[in-house]
């Protein structure tokens, strides 16, 4: 198989798939795309029709989005545990996993993704807000659900590679947390897959003008 990412300093979405498979150690290749290129668009669209990262081959099947892989990981080695094995786990998965794909639009603007920031920012109280309804899936997923394991569900699930970025945001702008939810970050920022991305993120000098608001401007 074939993953096609983005830049991974601030592809989140690219980060999804990326992450599931790496940590649950499903082989594949990478093709990385620099959102600077002129044909970046084009490249992709050889691809997925609508034009963006990430798009996973497996022979002549092409997949695009990134909830879409995550499914098609799931039935393509069901060993391997994309979901949580309980039916009640499972749903609750899928349920934050859908409105993190789908929502947090204020977190997403003014927290977005980039492994090289550091950075102390006010949040508005609309972010804050999300903030906290994030922490809340968190820590009621951990409370109910999470005996056996470190992780939302207790084991690593498709869950936990949905909330890699946002672990990320949270530690380039300093975001604090309560005990759980910081207990939490930990975990997923010693994963060695954390360490793969971060090493990746870091050695890239391709920056985007538009993601990068708080850099200074070379002389």
């Amino acid at each position: 198989m074939k993953l096609v990412i983005g830049n991974q300093n601030y592809s989140s979405w690219s980060m999804r798939p990326w992450f599931l498979l790496t940590h649950l150690g499903i082989p594949f290749e990478v093709e990385k795309l620099s959102f600077n290129d002129p044909s970046f668009g084009a490249r992709v669209r050889r691809y997925s029709p609508a034009g963006r990262v990430p798009v996973l081959i497996d022979g002549e099947l092409v997949v695009w989005d990134s909830l879409a892989i995550v499914e098609y990981l799931a039935e393509t080695f069901p060993d391997r545990h994309v979901w949580p094995q309980g039916r009640v786990a499972r749903a609750r998965a899928r349920s934050i996993v859908a409105e993190m794909h789908a929502g947090f639009p204020n977190l997403r603007q003014a927290l977005s993704m980039n492994c090289q920031l550091r950075m102390h920012l006010p949040l508005t109280r609309a972010v804050r807000r999300e903030v906290d309804d994030i922490v809340a899936r968190w820590t009621s997923c951990r409370a109910e659900l999470g005996a056996g394991g470190p992780f939302l569900f207790g084991e690593f699930s498709a869950a936990d590679a949905y909330f890699a970025p946002v672990v990320r945001r949270f530690v380039s702008y300093g975001v604090e947390l309560p005990e759980v939810a910081a207990t939490y970050v930990a975990t997923l920022e010693g994963l060695p897959a954390m360490r793969r991305w971060l090493d990746a993120a870091l050695s890239e000098d391709d920056f985007v003008t538009h993601e990068e608001p708080y850099r200074e401007p070379p002389q």
